[in-house]
This record gives structure tokens, sequence and C-alpha cells, in this order.
């Protein structure tokens, strides 16, 4: 019987379950939250970023998440520096441009901080000089660090990158660093 699970991945986790990094390194990976055996993640998030990551033993569940073939939207929450108005977030929906071609148009809103979120161990860097504020960004393609770049080219650099949702599986509920089998 496949198993699948939600985790709520920490910042500065590895989604992988060994680190094949520098020798003596201490960095952490999923072997640190989970204990079942035979589940692997379904697509990536970035050692810095945070939140929702899938993990099951169906290959075709992991195919179906992972592949842009099957354009799975997955949301995030994200803080930026500064305040993009409404042409930048018109770029955002409209596609951007990155080095290897443009992205698909991006679902994208103004948000206030997202209610109960945890605090970031370390947190992020403040400028009092400039401000920032949050998006709520729904991507249907999984592009290396695609969500950074496209706020990058809008002027607005990510300072925090949170992932809620993949298809119809969120982060309600799941403390960070638990997981809970579905």
């Amino acid at each position: 019987m496949p198993r699948t699970l939600l985790f709520n991945k920490p910042f500065n986790v590895l989604s992988q379950f060994t680190d094949r990094g520098v020798e003596g390194s201490e960095r952490q990976t999923l072997s640190d939250f989970i204990d079942v055996p035979n589940v692997y993640p379904a697509g990536r998030l970035d050692r810095d970023s945070e939140g929702l990551l899938v993990l099951t033993s169906d290959g075709k569940l992991q195919n179906r998440i992972a592949s842009p073939k099957f354009k799975q939207p997955k949301t995030y929450w994200v803080q930026v520096e500064g305040e993009p108005d409404d042409d930048a977030l018109n770029q955002l929906r409209t596609g951007v441009d990155l080095k290897e071609g443009r992205t698909r148009p991006a679902n994208v809103t103004a948000i206030s901080e997202p209610d109960g979120l945890w605090p970031r161990e370390p947190p992020i860097r403040i400028r009092k000089s400039v401000p920032d504020s949050w998006l709520s960004l729904t991507i249907t393609e999984g592009r290396n660090r695609q969500v950074r770049r496209m706020t990058a080219a809008i002027g607005h650099p990510t300072l925090r990158l949170i992932r809620y949702s993949i298809g119809d599986w969120t982060l309600d509920g799941l403390v960070l660093g638990d997981w809970r089998e579905i």
C-alpha cells in the first residue's frame, strides 16, 4: 500500500534524507524529522525555503506532483523587499523573462502576513529604510529557484519563501517540523 506524507519543512533543512555535502557538515535533512521507510520527496524545496513538502512511496503520484507537464499548482507565501505596485504584480500575472525563457503566468495577490506564521530561525534581514510586504503567488511550473527569480525580475527580491500548498494539499494544521500521513 503506497504511503503519502505531508511535511512542514523548516528553513535550513535539505529536502533529502542524507547530506552528500561537505564531509563533517552538520546540515539537517529529512531524516532528522521523518522515520518512515521508502518515502521520497515529490519535487524539491530549497534549503532556504520553508513549508509544504509531499513525500510518497507512489512513483506515479511523485511524477504527477514533480513533472511540469502536469502543471500542478503550487502556492507560495512570499515576503518580498519593498511593496510591489500593480505594474509589478501584472508582470508576474503575464509571465516574466528568465534566462531560460518566459515563465507561465502566475496568480498573484498582495496579502497581509499570514496568520499563525511561525518565526523563522534565523530571522530574515530587516532594513529599516526598506519596507517589506507579502504576496500569495501560485505557479504551475517548477523551475530552479523560480519564485525567487521571478520576484527579483520585477525588482522585489524574496526575503522569505513558504510553500503553502501543492494542488489541494495545504499546510493547514501542520506545525513546523511535523508531518502527517494522508
